[in-house]
C-alpha cells in the first residue's frame, strides 16, 4: 500500500462536467448490479424451499447458499476476462458489456420455473443465472473502479473511489427496503408464490437504464493516452506479482465483511436467532444507510491522512470485535441488538472498503489496471 505514489497514479485531468458524468454513470450502474446480485442472498431461505426442496430445511438452505457461492466462484474469471477486455478495448465498453450480462443473468433467475414445476431443470437454470451474474459482477467492479479512479483528481482519488462503496450501501439499503415491504405486506404463500421475484423483476431495469446512462460517456483521458498492451494478463503476472497478491488478500476481508456481516443477516436472523425475517431486513436498512453516507467520509479522510492507516486500523478493529458482537447478538436476540450490530459493522466496513479501490488503482499502471479489481 506504500506504492500509492508511483508513476501509475499519474492521470490526465478531465473536465469537471465529465467527472460528474463518470461518477453518476459508475455509481448508478454498480448500485443496480449489486442490488440484484445480492437480492438472492436476502431471499435465500425462500429460494432454498422452491428450488432445492428437502424434508430437511437446513439442507435446502445450504444448497441455496451453495448456489449463491457459485457467483463468487466465477467472479474472478469475470474479473480477469472483462478486465483484459477493458484494458485492451476500453473501460466504457467493458462497463456496457458487464451490465448487459448482469441483466441476462437476472432475467434467467427472475423467470425460472420452480422445482415443483419442471424438476431439476429449475435448479440448472438457477445455477446458470447465478454463473452469469457472478461473471458480470466480477467484470463490473474492475471496470467501474478503474473508470472512476482514472477520472478522479490525483488528490481526491480516495473520495471518488469511495463512491463505489457508497453505491453498494445504497444497494443494501434498497434490497433491505424491498425485503421489508415484501415480508411485511405479503403472506408467506404469496411470498413463495411470486413475491420473491419482485426484486429480480425490478433488476431487469438495469439493462436498458444502465446501458442508456453509460452509452454517451467518453473514455477516460488516461486510457486514451496509455500505450495498450496486447498481453495485459501476462504483464500483470510477470511484472506485478507482489501487488497482485496484496489485492487478493485485501479483497478477502472485503468480501467476508460485506456478504457475511450484511447480506447474510436476514438468513441468520431467521435460522439462528428465531426472529422474524422482517427484522433482519430492517436491520439491513441501517447497515446500508451507514455505508451509503459514511463511505465518502472515509474516502475523503484517506486522501488527507493516508489510506494505509485507515485500512489497517479498521481491519484490526473488525477482527477484535467480530466475535464479541456475534456473541452479544446470539445472547440477546432482538431488533435493537441487530441495529447496534449493523451500526458498528457499517462504520468499520465503510472505513475498510472506502479507500481500498484507490489503493488498487495506485498499485498498477493504466494499461493493466482493470484486471486487479476483483
Amino acid at each position: 500500500m506504500n506504492a500509492t505514489k508511483t508513476a501509475a497514479s499519474r492521470a490526465v485531468t478531465p473536465a469537471t462536467s465529465d467527472k460528474g458524468k463518470a461518477v453518476a454513470a459508475t455509481v448508478v450502474g454498480t448500485a443496480l448490479e449489486v442490488f440484484d446480485f445480492s437480492s438472492y442472498s436476502f431471499f435465500s431461505v425462500t429460494i432454498g424451499k422452491l428450488f432445492f426442496p428437502s424434508t430437511n430445511p437446513v439442507i435446502s438452505l445450504l444448497l441455496a447458499a451453495l448456489t449463491f457461492g457459485v457467483g463468487f466462484f466465477i467472479r474472478p474469471l469475470g474479473g480477469v476476462i472483462l478486465g483484459v477486455y477493458g484494458d485492451r478495448v476500453g473501460r466504457k465498453q467493458a462497463l456496457s458489456l458487464s451490465i448487459m450480462l448482469m441483466a441476462l443473468g437476472i432475467a434467467i433467475v427472475a423467470c425460472a420455473p420452480t422445482y415443483q414445476q419442471i424438476g431439476v431443470g429449475a435448479t440448472i437454470l438457477l445455477v446458470i443465472g447465478r454463473l452469469i451474474q457472478g461473471f458480470a459482477h466480477g467484470g463490473e467492479m474492475g471496470s467501474a473502479a478503474t473508470f472512476l479512479s482514472e477520472y478522479a483528481p490525483s488528490n481526491a482519488r480516495g473520495l471518488y473511489a469511495s463512491y463505489i462503496q457508497a453505491s453498494i450501501g445504497f444497494a443494501v439499503l434498497a434490497g433491505a427496503g424491498v425485503g421489508v415491504f415484501i415480508s411485511s405486506e405479503l403472506t408467506q404463500e404469496a411470498l413463495e408464490s411470486w413475491g420473491w421475484r419482485i426484486p429480480f423483476a425490478l433488476g431487469l431495469l438495469i439493462g436498458p437504464i444502465g446501458w442508456f446512462i453509460r452509452r454517451n460517456l467518453d473514455e477516460t483521458p488516461t486510457f486514451k493516452e496509455t500505450e495498450k498492451s496486447n498481453t495485459p494478463l501476462r504483464d500483470v503476472i510477470r511484472a506485478y506479482p507482489r501487488q497482485t497478491f496484496s489485492t487478493i488478500t485485501l479483497v478477502v476481508l472485503w468480501t467476508v465483511c460485506t456478504y457475511v456481516l450484511l447480506y447474510y443477516m436476514p438468513t441468520f436472523v431467521v435460522k439462528s436467532l428465531g426472529l422474524p425475517q422482517a427484522d433482519g431486513f430492517r436491520a439491513g436498512l441501517i447497515g446500508g444507510a451507514v455505508i451509503l453516507f459514511v463511505s465518502p467520509l472515509f474516502g475523503w479522510l484517506s486522501d488527507r491522512i493516508g489510506r494505509c492507516t485507515i485500512i489497517s486500523t479498521s481491519a484490526l478493529l473488525i477482527g477484535l470485535v467480530a466475535f464479541p458482537m456475534f456473541a452479544y447478538l446470539v445472547r440477546t436476540p432482538s431488533l435493537a441488538s441487530l441495529v447496534i450490530f449493523q451500526l458498528v459493522f457499517g462504520v468499520l466496513i465503510s472505513a475498510y472498503t472506502a479507500p481500498i479501490l484507490a489503493v488498487f488503482a495506485e498499485m498498477f499502471p493504466s494499461r493493466v489496471r482493470s484486471q486487479v479489481f476483483r
